[in-house]
């Protein structure tokens, strides 16, 4: 350290500001490669496509294609047989990605694909880095609305790979926006679109180990005991702020399962866990507690309080009707869990309490 960055407080603010700058270039020059790098990708990938059409060349033509140009870029890599099929199925994957015109064909499956293209950056595809283009290819190789949806959700939530591979693994596509609510009865637009789309049906709680004929006690418990894997369930926005949470309603003290605060919907998520199939009762209850929050804890720069109830399962037509006569945005969602421990396990595994009495005891 220069003793000039110890005693000059200007100088040294600017050390500060430049290295900043330096650190946003190489963010930058890095974004551009990439960039640069998959549009390279994709016009080759479109090449070999039309060339192999044309010309019929046959299986050999990317054994031919990957010899030839690396006799001519010896230390470069990315001339595989391998690679090189990644780039032709990157193309057809996007064929489209620099001509968004409206499809010829008027079908509604494919007014849906150009939606989804439309709603994305034009240079969407080429922000994110090849990797996760070849672990959606692998996922998505002939459903491109599928794959457009986790290039969203990639740029949306900042995804590393392995979390992309862990949401194609558990179909979140499938899942994303799927809870029976009455968000849109309720909620106003934009309000209640966006609402219903921070749902899953099913939530995937197999990042949990837990034993067979566990109880709601123990499946809160093992939740919270996860709670980095549970939060990326639940989807970006989400913040935890209690377990358990305790409110007054009139002379009664009540406990919510959890309260979370969702900062794209700006509002208070009240959350409830069932181990049992859905009855309309934990409609009532959950509608209170959305309303005791509203009353107590929801400011004015805050939008009005939304309930989620997770259970085991559900009869849908009981829960349309238990919705549909609430007065509360509500949304019911099932859950899916695999790990589970045999129940022979149960006797030589210490409970939560046990381990706290022990961890208590003096030592002897």
């Amino acid at each position: 350290m220069s003793k000039l960055l110890s005693a000059d407080n200007s100088y040294r603010d600017w050390i500060q500001e430049v290295s900043q700058r330096f650190r946003q270039s190489q963010l930058k020059a890095a974004i551009k490669v990439n960039d640069e790098m998959l549009r390279f990708y994709w016009s080759l990938g479109r090449d070999i496509s039309r060339m192999s059409e044309m010309a019929k060349y046959g299986t050999g033509f990317y054994k031919a294609i990957s010899s030839d140009l690396h006799d001519i870029f010896p230390d470069i890599h990315s001339f595989s047989v391998t690679n090189l099929k990644y780039m032709r199925y990157f193309y057809d994957m996007y064929p489209d990605v620099e001509n968004r015109q409206q499809p010829v064909d008027d079908s509604e499956k494919a007014m849906i694909r150009q939606q989804a293209v439309d709603e994305l950056p034009e240079d969407a595809i080429f922000r994110i880095p090849w990797g996760h283009h070849v672990a959606i290819i692998n996922a998505c190789r002939h459903d491109s609305d599928r794959a457009l949806f986790y290039v969203r959700k990639t740029l949306e939530n900042n995804w590393s790979r392995a979390v992309l591979l862990n949401f194609l693994d558990s179909d979140l596509f499938e899942r994303q926006g799927k809870a029976l609510t009455n968000f849109k009865k309720i909620l106003p637009e934009p309000q209640s679109e966006l609402a219903q789309s921070i749902t899953k049906d099913p939530y995937n709680f197999d990042f949990l180990t837990i034993r067979e004929n566990y109880d709601e006690k123990e499946l809160k418990h093992a939740l919270m005991d996860n709670i980095t894997n549970f939060l990326l369930e639940l989807g970006n926005g989400f913040a935890f702020v209690g377990r358990e949470y305790r409110i007054e309603v009139g002379n009664t003290e009540k406990f919510l399962d959890m309260l979370f605060y969702n900062i794209s919907l700006h509002c208070y998520v009240v959350l409830e866990v069932k181990v049992t199939d859905f009855d309309s009762s934990y409609a009532g209850q959950l509608g209170t507690y959305v309303v005791a929050v509203n009353h107590q804890l929801k400011t004015d720069t805050d939008n009005p309080t939304i309930g989620l109830l997770v259970c085991k399962g559900m009869d849908k037509v009981e829960a349309k009707y238990a919705l549909e006569s609430s007065s509360q945005p509500i949304g019911v969602s099932g859950y899916q869990l695999s790990r589970l421990l045999p129940e022979k396990f149960k006797g030589s595994l210490p409970t939560i309490e046990e381990i706290e009495a022990e961890l208590s005891n003096p030592l002897k």
